[in-house]
């Protein structure tokens, strides 16, 4: 199995990939329509400098999807949130469905 299944893929989110900061503050990419399974539940998750953070939802995307810690997200019903990590699922040759987990806050 390559990814997700497409039957599995029911939502859309708006991705801005964050590219870093400028001398007048943080800079993002512009808009991307990304389908995805958004699971919306509250859960502890650990950000990348080893925080503790609660994720209020987690995004299932295909794994070519670019969205670094700090991207802009646009749910559904048009909340923004914040990547707090991405982490690759690449089952590689097995046949599992590779994808894009992005925690979100």
């Amino acid at each position: 199995m390559t990814g997700l299944p497409g039957f599995l893929m029911v939502h859309q989110v708006t991705i801005e990939a964050y590219q870093g900061d400028s001398a007048y503050g943080p800079r993002w990419a512009p808009p991307t329509a990304v389908r995805c399974f958004l699971d919306e539940g509250t859960r502890m998750v650990r950000a990348r400098d080893g925080r503790e953070v609660s994720s209020t939802s987690t995004a299932y995307c295909p794994l070519t999807t670019t969205a670094p810690t700090d991207s802009r997200v646009t749910l559904p019903d048009g909340r923004q949130a914040t990547v707090i990590q991405a982490l690759r699922r690449d089952g590689g040759t097995l046949p599992v469905p590779s994808h894009l987990e992005v925690q979100l806050t």
